[in-house]
C-alpha cells in the first residue's frame, strides 16, 4: 500500500504550499536525529514526503498516482541520506530549496559555504556604515561648501596598528588550526555525515595568536573615538539627497576594511525664496503706480539684490525670469533660473483726494 504524504506530514490535502512548508519544518525540527528524542527513520520519511508535496508538479502527480510515482519518476527514491560524496549529485538528487530549510539545521548556507552572502565565518568582518544627517544652508545648497563634522565612530588602534596585540607582544602561528584559521568537524544532517569548516575558537579565525592583547583595544584592533572629518558639498546638492564617503564608517575589527559614511542632507528654508529643482522663486511686491507706469526695483537673489524693470502695464501675477540666476546644477551643467512673481499692492486708507484721483482715472 502506498504512503500517505499528507498523513505523515500532518496537513490535509487542499493544505497550501505554505502550510505544507510550515508543517515540515516543525517536524523536521522535531525529529532532527540530533536532537533529544530524534528518530533518523520518521526524519527520512517526513523528508520524502516533502520532497513530493513541496513540488507542485510532483504533488499533482502524486494525488493522481499515488506514492508509487516516487519511485518511478521523483529521482530514484531518497537513498543517498547514509552518506555523502558529491554535492552536485546529492542536489540533483533531492531538488533541495535551501530556503523551505530555513534554520532547520543551523543554516544549511553556512555548512556549504554559501550562507550570508557567500562570506565565510571567522574572516574579519568589513565595518558597519554610517549615516549622518547634516543640515546645511539654502545658499550652502545652491553654491557648495566645505563642512566639517565631528561624530563618534570606531577606529583602527593607533597603538597595536589594529592587530590586537600589545606592542612588543610575540606573535605567532596559532597551533590549533595552523594558521588556517578554520577547523574541521562533522556534523550529521539530512543528507548524512556532512564534514564542515568552522572559525578556529583558539585564534578566533585569525591564524595567530599573541602572549598579550592591546591594552588600548583589548585585542579587538579597534577603539571608539571622536573623529572630525572635512567633508565637500557639491554646489546644486537638495533636500534629501545622500553623500557617500567609501571607507568613512566604522573601522572594520582586527584590519578588516572599513565601512562608508553616509550623509543625508537636510537644507534649511529661506523665508525669501522657494526651490523648484534647479530654479528659484519668490515674490515682490510693487506699486499699482509701478505696474502701470513702469519703474525699476530691487529684488534679492542669491548672487545678492540686483535691479529688476518693471515694464508699463504689469498685471499682477506677472513672473518674470531671470536667466542663470537658479541653482548650480549638479557636475557643472550650467545653472536653473530665478522666478520672480510680482504681486500688485493695492493701497489702503485712502484720503478724499487720493479717492476722487483714481474716480476721475476711471481705475
Amino acid at each position: 500500500m502506498g504512503k500517505d504524504y499528507y498523513n505523515i506530514l500532518g496537513v490535509g490535502k487542499n493544505a497550501s504550499q505554505d502550510e505544507i512548508k510550515k508543517a515540515f519544518r516543525q517536524k523536521a525540527h522535531q525529529y532532527h536525529p540530533d536532537k533529544a528524542g530524534g528518530d533518523e527513520a520518521k526524519f527520512k520519511e517526513i523528508n520524502e514526503a516533502y520532497q513530493v508535496l513541496g513540488d507542485q508538479k510532483k504533488r499533482a502527480q502524486y494525488d493522481q498516482f499515488g506514492s508509487d510515482f516516487s519511485h518511478g519518476q521523483a529521482g530514484g527514491g531518497f537513498s543517498g541520506f547514509d552518506g555523502f560524496r558529491d554535492f552536485s549529485g546529492f542536489a540533483n538528487g533531492f531538488n533541495v530549496n535551501f530556503e523551505d530549510l530555513g534554520d532547520v539545521f543551523g543554516g544549511l548556507g553556512d555548512i556549504f559555504g554559501f550562507g550570508s552572502g557567500g562570506q565565510r565565518k571567522g574572516r574579519a568582518r568589513r565595518g558597519n556604515d554610517i549615516e549622518v544627517i547634516l543640515t546645511i544652508d539654502f545658499s550652502e545648497a545652491v553654491f557648495g561648501a566645505e563642512k566639517e563634522i565631528s561624530l563618534q565612530k570606531t577606529v583602527k588602534c593607533d597603538k597595536c596598528g589594529g592587530n590586537g596585540a600589545e606592542p612588543g607582544a610575540k606573535i605567532e602561528t596559532c597551533k590549533a588550526c595552523k594558521g588556517s584559521g578554520r577547523q574541521t568537524r562533522i556534523q550529521r544532517t539530512i543528507f548524512g555525515q556532512v564534514q564542515t569548516q568552522v572559525p578556529c575558537p583558539d585564534c578566533n579565525g585569525e591564524g595567530k595568536t599573541f602572549s598579550e592583547k592591546c591594552k588600548k583595544c583589548g585585542g579587538n584592533g579597534i577603539v571608539r573615538e571622536l573623529t572630525n572629518l572635512k567633508v565637500r558639498i557639491p554646489a546644486g546638492i537638495d533636500e534629501g539627497e545622500s553623500i557617500r564617503l567609501s571607507g568613512e564608517g566604522e573601522a572594520g575589527a582586527r584590519g578588516a576594511s572599513a565601512g562608508d559614511l553616509y550623509l543625508k542632507i537636510r537644507v534649511k528654508p529661506d523665508k525669501r525664496f522657494e526651490r523648484d529643482g534647479y530654479d528659484i522663486k519668490s515674490t515682490s511686491e510693487i506699486k499699482f503706480s509701478q505696474a502701470a507706469l513702469s519703474d525699476k526695483i530691487e529684488v534679492e537673489t542669491v548672487d545678492g539684490p540686483i535691479k529688476l524693470k518693471i515694464p508699463e502695464g504689469t498685471q499682477s501675477g506677472t513672473v518674470f525670469k531671470l536667466r542663470d540666476r537658479g541653482v548650480i546644477k549638479l557636475n557643472g551643467r550650467g545653472r536653473g533660473d530665478h522666478l520672480i512673481k510680482v504681486i500688485i499692492k493695492t493701497p489702503t486708507n485712502l484720503s478724499r483726494k487720493q479717492r476722487k484721483a483714481l474716480e476721475e482715472l476711471g481705475i
